[in-house]
């Protein structure tokens, strides 16, 4: 018996597989169709620089596009960005970059701003931007690269370079806010908008 009430299943308009396995893991069906969108021509067009704004932006850009390819379905949008200070950070080019930006991160704390957004037919249900804030351990250039080498190419597929899940725990001595929003996907507003709305039975 499922826990979701809506006849259909929910659509997650992302690839990642972290906000698939959250979904997964609280019980929820749902079809990942990822969004297509140019997510850099949608901030630089935009003109927002606040990094939360810019991921609640993306966030309703991706759902938007898959809402409206499937009437009726709802659909969860996401997006982080990462933030050091004033400076936003995009996924490493190759191991060159995130080599740089590890080195930047270092001995710092940064934040990491995760957007969702709720729609069904191109109408916004619900948004909410959340906020962890990620406090790495110095890192000389020798621990760096023993990271990367371990890292392999998923270095690539997060702003940060890292998976906290993963071998990325090995990079932090502090973490302050919620697991699901450091994943990417602040899940516990999500299911109380669901119970909310009536979408779920518990």
């Amino acid at each position: 018996m499922t826990i979701w009430r809506d006849p259909r299943k929910l659509i997650l308009a992302s690839q990642s597989s972290a906000r698939q396995a959250l979904l997964h893991n609280a019980g929820l069906p749902f079809d990942a169709i990822p969004a297509d969108i140019d997510e850099r021509a949608a901030q630089i067009s935009s003109g927002l620089t606040e990094p939360g704004r810019i991921a609640a932006l993306l966030a309703r850009a991706k759902a938007a596009d898959i809402s409206s390819r499937h009437p009726g379905r709802v659909v969860i949008g996401a997006d982080q960005t990462l933030a050091l200070g004033p400076r936003l950070f995009n996924k490493p080019n190759g191991r060159e970059q995130a080599f740089t930006q590890l080195r930047d991160l270092a001995g710092r704390t940064h934040e990491l701003h995760a957007a969702i957004a709720v729609l069904r037919d191109s109408e916004v249900l619900f948004a909410d931007v959340s906020i962890a804030r990620m406090t790495m351990r110095p890192l000389g250039d020798d621990a760096i690269n023993a990271y990367l080498d371990a890292a392999g190419n998923k270095v690539t597929t997060s702003v940060g370079c890292y998976q906290l899940e993963g071998l990325g725990v090995h990079l932090f001595d502090r973490i302050a806010g919620d697991h699901f929003t450091i994943l990417g996907l602040p899940l516990l507003p999500l299911l109380g908008y669901f119970r909310q709305a009536g979408l779920t039975a518990i």
